[in-house]
């Protein structure tokens, strides 16, 4: 996918990632850019949009994550790390949810929206979530972050937060939470508030990833 229409979670590994690693994402995506312009390569499907939909119906218990990602391995064994970690990190999170509540969760329907910075000519694309209902109409829309590194730490969580709600996913922000899976970590609103500095530092990164990708560009 083209760094300036990428989605949120692809953008803030870029951004926080280390140098070397930063590099080693972008010569990758501009390889595969470039395949496809060429008509050759199959790009190869995205490997984590299959285990999320296992995990949403986990969550909605018309599945059970456990069969589920043993059955993906099965099928994949050279990623049988990478399928227990999210496993884990997943329920990890999902077990300590389900410690408030007895009560099942019914699916609503997953929002998308898209965050635009004409400055930048990009787009940013924001959807998949685990959205569910419990019994007493409390509502949770949950983005994935599934990169092993690096770590979604406080900042970049909170950019991932003034994305979602300047692109008014959901009416209410509130309800927003965006999950690290692999460490099982939430992050929302209140336990990441906004400062104020979002944007300004967003668009400064971004712009930084992009000066680097066109660098980089040059050498292909």
């Amino acid at each position: 996918m083209s760094i300036s229409q990428i989605h949120l979670r692809k953008i803030l590994r870029i951004m926080y990632a280390q140098p070397n690693r930063q590099i080693s994402l972008l010569r990758n995506d501009i390889r595969e850019d470039l395949a496809k312009e060429a008509g050759v390569g199959g790009g190869g499907g995205d490997f984590y949009g299959p285990f999320w939909r296992d995990a949403k119906d986990h969550a909605t218990g018309i599945g059970d994550l456990h069969s589920a990602v043993e059955g993906r391995i099965s099928a994949n064994k050279g990623r049988s790390e990478l399928y227990l970690r999210l496993r884990d990190g997943f329920l990890t999170w999902w077990n300590e949810r389900r410690r408030w509540t007895n009560e099942p969760f019914q699916p609503l329907n997953s929002p998308k929206s898209r965050l635009e910075i004409p400055d930048l000519a990009a787009v940013i694309k924001i959807e998949n979530f685990l959205a569910v209902v419990g019994s007493k109409q409390d509502r949770h829309f949950v983005y994935p972050y599934f990169s092993p590194d690096p770590v979604l730490n406080q900042e970049a969580a909170r950019l991932g937060l003034w994305a979602m709600a300047e692109a008014a996913v959901i009416p209410d922000p509130t309800e927003l939470r965006i999950l690290d899976v692999i460490r099982g970590q939430t992050f929302g609103l209140k336990s990441a508030p906004l400062r104020g500095n979002e944007k300004e530092t967003f668009v400064k990164r971004y712009r930084n990833v992009k000066q680097l990708r066109d660098q980089l560009m040059r050498q292909y």
